[in-house]
């Protein structure tokens, strides 16, 4: 296990070839019963193993008292794409869930049960469920996976019938999946529809940002709303969907509006959005929100620039939202992704925190040769922040950050970090930190 040393925290790689998608959850957990750290990944041809690991989804098991990491093979060979990331939960009894999905390249849902409670290195035989006659065979995407403990169920949710957030549930903790219906709907332009974005308290509530299509595709704009007692409410808490668990569903426009397309928030008109991280508060935050997205600055005329993105906070009081800018994002990614960028995430312990990762240094707007990952703090709902850098002068792209929720005594941050020239073709290593929350 290589580490270096950077500002007060230790740069650990936790594992040598992976990266990740942002629309799956939880992508990375702690088990505290354990004292482990689950990271899920992806491997690439480009990274080490070559084309014998290309397409491994896997699992770093992390020792959180030193860091040091074993490796775990959920499916060899899968395919090489960063959108086959799993999502994992901690079942009641302990076991471990990890589903996962190819990239629209076949109609299967994919899951695994460990074999043992908090033990992470066996696992029992991989199940599927066929979206087939559902998708009309043109495929599957993503993994979701958010319990209520109130309603005994868990959902999954994937992108799937017509391109829309479909939804599975399961009512014995994933030995068994069922359609559960559609969360959202409406007529497909372009690509996809609604990039969703989910946060769950894990008891009676699951809340969610989405758009309206790809932001390729689309001048998007996002909407708020939750999942509480079987029906789907906008910010408000008016019921938009009687019955989520049907095949009928409401169009995302119906929610509450978070950031509009054109909504000028300081010097430029933002379009093109895009859904990036979305938490709960907890504690002395319990009934806040917060929420991360991505938008276009002074791409007029449309499609014309995609060098100015900026990253947007939302926070919800439990009264209203209130929107603000919040760093510049910098350029695209990747050239044939126009809306690709560095993402944030926010802390699930402390809505006042998060990490970002941006080629433009949020303190005074300077570009930077790489992607670096810099801490942000608010102590005034996001007017303002502090940043403080926790990568510096690195060689390569800090890319995907995830604060890992599980326990509120643990900090850990990973990212990837290297080289992305495509969602299927990349050299990156897992890494990140683990240290004692103060």
């Amino acid at each position: 296990m290589a580490s270096e040393q950077i500002q007060t925290v230790q740069i650990q790689t936790f594992n040598d070839n992976g990266a990740w998608c942002w629309f799956q959850d939880e992508r990375s957990l702690i088990d505290p019963v354990a004292q482990t750290m689950l990271i899920g990944s992806v491997a690439a041809s480009e990274g080490p193993g070559g084309q014998n690991r290309s397409g491994n989804i896997e699992l770093a098991v992390v020792d959180l008292s030193t860091g040091a990491s074993e490796i775990v093979v959920l499916h060899a060979n899968l395919e090489a794409d960063d959108h086959n990331d799993p999502a994992l939960w901690i079942r009641p009894d302990g076991r471990y869930l990890a589903m996962y999905t190819k990239h629209k390249t076949d109609n299967f849902q994919r899951w695994r049960i460990s074999t043992r409670p908090h033990d992470a290195t066996e696992w029992g035989p991989e199940r599927t469920f066929d979206w087939t006659e559902l998708t009309e065979g043109r495929g599957a995407t993503y993994s979701n996976l958010h319990y209520l403990a109130e309603e005994g169920r868990l959902y999954a949710f994937a992108r799937a019938v017509n391109d829309d957030p479909s939804i599975l549930i399961s009512d014995d903790h994933g030995e068994t999946f069922r359609y559960g219906g559609k969360l959202l709907t409406r007529p497909k332009i372009g690509y996809v529809n609604g990039y969703t974005r989910y946060a769950s308290n894990g008891i009676d509530r699951i809340d969610l940002i989405t758009t309206d299509h790809h932001p390729r595709d689309y001048d998007n704009s996002i909407y708020h709303g939750y999942i509480a007692a079987g029906a789907l409410h906008d910010s408000a808490g008016t019921v938009m969907d009687a019955e989520v668990l049907s095949p009928a569903a409401p169009s995302q426009v119906e929610l509450t509006t978070l950031l509009a397309t054109g909504t000028t928030l300081t010097d430029s008109p933002l379009t093109h959005a895009w859904t990036t991280d979305i938490r709960q508060g907890r504690g002395t935050q319990a009934g806040h929100l917060a929420a991360v997205l991505t938008a276009r600055a002074h791409d007029q005329p449309e499609n014309s620039n995609y060098a100015d993105h900026r990253f947007v906070y939302a926070r919800h009081d439990g009264a209203a939202w209130r929107v603000r800018e919040l760093a510049p994002a910098g350029a695209n990614l990747l050239p044939h992704e126009q809306d690709y960028t560095g993402l944030v995430s926010i802390d699930p312990y402390d809505l006042d925190s998060l990490y970002l990762s941006a080629p433009v240094d949020p303190r005074d707007g300077a570009a930077l040769a790489h992607h670096e990952i810099f801490h942000g703090r608010t102590t005034d709902g996001g007017a303002t922040w502090s940043w403080t850098p926790v990568t510096e002068d690195s060689g390569a792209d800090n890319l995907r950050p995830i604060v890992v929720p599980g326990d509120p005594t643990t900090l850990a941050v990973t990212w990837f970090r290297g080289s992305m020239t495509a969602s299927q073709h990349y050299d990156c290593a897992v890494v990140g930190f683990l240290t004692t929350r103060p």
